[in-house]
């Protein structure tokens, strides 16, 4: 499971989708055949089990909850309905299915809008424990992944006391597909995610957990996600503070979405004249055929690496709620967001291994090279055939790459391009804008830890490829498709406890210092215009003056300049080539 091809390859696939899904091994965990709490909510009576975290405490588990009702039939396209109640004891021992996505068709079903809630303390009469919430939406860039156990296990998190929520959202096009029209105005993904909030705002105070501390939290879209939840009307007093982990919104928002649309019903042979002949099309597909068309909408390589986004939904007067109602970094400038205390930041490496997957493919490293103003556009998200983007595209080039053509040797040059154009820019860019406006405290983060284990390794070796994407989510949850659990004697293990503690922490109280120890043993000091500074999270906890990476980062803002609400202004400040 640690090989560098296995994890490479996974990740090429867009990650976990190609491993079969596996139970909880840790010792203690699973089915909990000695006990099974049960839980009535405003639905009807569950039936869970009991997992044992990292330091042994009981977790009541309930898994494969139904949060809405299945979006199959004529329900396929449309925003989610709230469950209907039941009578029997339902049993939730078991993960839910995954929904539809294009790498893996096992133990996946378009009826997939489930969720699962830990806790290590449950009500007892009418006594709430009344214990603060953490929700988490999953990565996999809209296309991929699931909140299932298998993925993201309780195990770490729960050795805190919180209650902890990960969700299943619909994926690809069945999640987020939109003609930019009253006929499919799209976002259903996100509204799936509303939803599962809603229910918690419903429910979660019969698994112990306060419904007026709910914490949102993300990774990659789902931290984008997270983002969008802060500007959209439905999201509003649903959430009271947020983790953004390694994403933002700078390209999450679909320009043109019923061209892609149409892209979409082509693959599927379908009509692509009106909206109406897509959606009718489209929805006597197989969901599964559906979500297999993804890599045919890939336009270079496997470039772009995000392809379905969120969309602005005009006011069609058809009285549906509307998710997105603005372009998303037009509200953070503007202040139209709810402010709220928040934690952002990214890995050191990030995308960077993206350089390897060019550098392997002999034709796909000549093309970039001989035509990176065609190619830089699409892989780095920017627009397109202008001569600004040419411009952008030159500069981008002489910066990272210099004059030499694309071989081995360009590898640092182009990984650092990738990691800054998919996650470090959007994100340093959101964390400054928000910063300048927001009411409530910014946690600014670089995450610099690099254990044994990586989502990535160096090709042929069980070295980890630097610190990449995703690799910090390896000590708040126990990943058990891919790595092996942690014990206390593993040198891993402080790094589980410094982040499940400030992460805790800040669920707690909004402040992810607010409860220190030996480990967690400094002042998380918040990000503001006046104080640039950020924690870097590695084998020490440091604050550091001065944002990371800000020589790559004033290129991008003077390529990007964008005003912000006042007099203030986002820009360069002047940058070095690299010669």
């Amino acid at each position: 499971m640690r090989s560098a091809r296995g994890a490479l390859a996974l990740l090429l696939a867009a990650c976990v989708a190609l491993l079969a899904p596996a139970r909880c091994a840790r010792k203690g965990g699973g089915a909990g055949e000695q006990r099974e709490p049960q839980v009535q909510t405003a639905q009807g009576r569950l039936r869970g089990s009991v997992m044992t975290s990292l330091d042994g405490r009981n977790i009541m588990a309930f898994r494969g909850v139904r949060y809405a009702l299945p979006p199959v039939g004529e329900l396929r396209f449309k925003p989610p309905s709230p469950p209907q109640p039941w009578n029997d004891v339902i049993n939730a021992t078991q993960d839910g299915v995954r929904c539809p996505n294009a790498q893996s068709a096992n133990d996946s079903s378009e009826d997939c809008l489930f969720l699962n809630v830990y806790t290590t303390k449950l009500p007892e009469g009418r006594q709430n424990t009344g214990r603060p919430v953490l929700v988490f939406f999953h990565p996999g860039g809209f296309y991929s992944m699931r909140g299932s156990s298998d993925l993201f296990g309780p195990q770490y998190l729960m050795d805190e006391d919180i209650v902890l929520v990960t969700v299943n959202y619909r994926l690809g096009a069945l999640g987020f597909l939109s003609t930019g029209d009253s006929v499919l105005p799209g976002n259903n993904g996100f509204k799936d995610q509303v939803q599962a909030l809603r229910w918690v705002q419903q429910n979660i105070a019969f698994f112990g957990g306060d419904p007026n501390s709910v914490t949102i939290s993300g990774y990659s879209a789902g931290s984008a996600s997270v983002y969008l939840h802060m500007v959209s009307p439905m999201s509003k007093g649903l959430f009271h503070k947020a983790i953004a982990m390694s994403g933002a919104v700078q390209n999450v928002v679909v320009k043109d979405p019923l061209q892609q649309a149409k892209r979409q019903a082509r693959l599927l042979n379908c009509p692509d004249g009106t909206s109406e002949e897509i959606v009718n099309c489209l929805r006597g597909k197989d969901a599964q055929e559906i979500a297999e068309t993804l890599r045919g909408l890939a336009e270079w390589g496997w470039d772009p690496i995000r392809v379905f986004g969120a969309v602005v939904e005009d006011d069609y007067q058809n009285e549906a709620e509307r998710f997105l109602t603005a372009d998303p970094t037009q509200q953070f400038l503007s202040g139209n967001f709810t402010h709220i205390p928040l934690i952002t930041g990214t890995t050191k490496d990030e995308f960077s291994w993206k350089a390897l997957q060019i550098l392997r493919n002999t034709s796909w490293a000549e093309d970039m090279s001989e035509n990176y103003e065609r190619v830089f556009p699409i892989s780095f998200m920017y627009e397109r055939n202008t001569p600004r983007s040419r411009q952008i595209s030159r500069e981008l080039k002489t910066f990272y790459l210099g004059t030499e053509p694309i071989t081995n040797n360009s590898r640092i040059g182009l990984g650092q391009l990738y990691a800054d154009a998919i996650e470090i820019f959007p994100v340093d860019r959101i964390a400054k804008i928000i910063s300048r406006s927001n009411t409530s405290p910014v946690y600014y983060y670089q995450f610099t830890y690099q254990g044994r284990y990586s989502w990535v390794y160096i090709p042929g070796t069980l070295t980890p490829y630097g610190v990449v994407h995703h690799d910090d989510l390896i000590y708040l949850f126990y990943i058990s498709v891919l790595f092996p659990p942690f014990t206390n004697t593993d040198p891993e293990y402080t790094t589980v406890k410094k982040m499940t503690k400030m992460w805790s922490n800040f669920v707690k109280t909004g402040n992810p210092t607010s409860e220190r120890n030996d480990l967690v043993n400094v002042e998380w000091q918040n990000l503001t215009a006046s104080r640039q500074v950020y924690l870097e999270i590695g084998s020490e906890l440091t604050m550091k003056n001065g944002l990371y990476y800000q020589d790559r980062m004033s290129l991008w803002d003077s390529l990007f300049p964008l005003s912000t609400s006042g007099n203030d202004r986002i820009k360069g400040h002047g940058y070095q080539r690299k010669q």
